[in-house]
C-alpha cells in the first residue's frame, strides 16, 4: 500500500522552518560522474547507517513536514532528483533495509527517457510510468521535477505553467494522486516560479539554496555525493544548522 504522502497545510509550516533534507540523484557506478551526483549502493548504505547510528531515520519530505508540524524529531528528509531508473534496483532495496522512505522527484514528460539535459557524462535511463507506479507502491513519495528538466526562471509564463501545472496533472494520471511536492530543476527558483508552483496546488517546493525565498515553497537541501562519509556528512549537517540557525530550535543530534 502506498505511503501517506499528504503534507500539512502550507500555513501550518512556520516560514522560518528549515528541516534538514538530503539530495541524491543516481545510485549507480560513480566512476564516470563529472557532476558529482552519483553514489554507489554501498555508499548509500554507509550513509544511511551513519544516520541511523545517530538516531536519525530518513523519510520523504511530506512525511518530514508532517512530523515537524506535530513536534516530532529524529527525522531527516531524503530526496532523489530526476527519477533515474536505477532507483528501483539500487536505491530502493537499501532504503527498505534501513527502514527509510524517500521522495523521488520525477519528470513525467520523459518517461523511459534519459538525462540528455546533461552535456557531459553517461546517459542514464529514467523511470518509465510503470516504474514510477512501482516506486509509489513501495511506499515512496512521488514528487514533480517539472515535465522536462528545464530552467524554469528562463521560461515564458505559458511554458512555466506547463512545467508546474502540467506535470502535476500528468503525475495524477500516472499514480492516481496529485503530488504534494515540487523540486526546482537545477535547484533554482524565483518568486514568479514559486508562485506558479503554489498556484498549481503544491504544498511545498524544494530548492538547493533558496536565497531570498523563504517558506514551504523554498525548502533548502543538502547535496550528497559519493565522497560524503561520516565526517563530511557531519560537517554538512553543522553547516546547514549554522546557515539556518534562526529557523528553529532543533536539538543536537536531531534533524526533525
Amino acid at each position: 500500500m502506498a505511503a501517506d504522502t499528504s503534507p500539512p497545510r502550507a500555513r501550518t509550516l512556520p516560514v522560518r522552518s528549515r528541516p534538514w533534507i538530503l539530495t541524491y540523484h543516481s545510485v549507480s557506478d560513480p566512476t564516470d560522474d563529472p557532476y558529482g551526483i552519483t553514489v554507489s549502493a554501498d555508499r548509500l548504505d554507509e550513509q544511511l547507517t551513519w544516520l541511523r547510528r545517530r538516531g536519525l531515520t530518513g523519510v520523504g519530505t511530506a512525511a518530514l513536514l508532517r512530523a515537524r508540524a506535530a513536534g516530532k524529531r529524529g527525522l531527516v528528509g531524503l530526496t532523489f532528483d530526476d527519477g533515474y531508473a536505477d532507483f528501483l534496483d539500487e536505491a530502493l532495496p537499501v532504503l527498505l533495509a534501513h527502514g527509510c522512505t524517500a521522495t523521488v522527484f520525477v519528470l513525467p514528460g520523459r518517461p523511459g527517457g534519459s538525462n540528455d539535459w546533461d552535456p557531459l557524462g553517461p546517459r542514464r535511463p529514467l523511470l518509465t510510468e510503470e516504474g514510477v507506479r512501482t516506486v509509489a507502491a513501495a511506499g515512496m513519495e512521488i514528487g514533480s521535477h517539472g515535465l522536462l528538466h528545464r530552467a524554469l526562471t528562463e521560461l515564458s509564463d505559458d511554458e512555466l505553467r506547463r512545467e508546474t501545472h502540467g506535470s502535476r496533472e500528468e503525475l495524477r494520471r500516472v499514480t492516481g494522486r496529485a503530488p504534494s511536492g515540487f523540486c526546482y530543476p537545477y535547484g533554482i527558483a524565483d518568486r514568479r516560479v514559486a508562485e506558479s508552483v503554489r498556484e498549481a496546488g503544491y504544498a511545498y517546493g524544494c530548492a538547493l539554496v533558496p536565497g531570498a525565498l523563504a517558506g514551504p515553497l523554498a525548502l533548502p537541501r543538502t547535496h550528497v555525493s559519493h565522497a560524503d562519509r561520516g565526517a563530511r556528512l557531519r560537517a554538512k549537517e553543522v553547516r546547514h544548522r549554522l546557515r539556518y540557525r534562526s529557523a528553529g530550535n532543533a536539538h543536537r543530534g536531531e534533524a526533525g
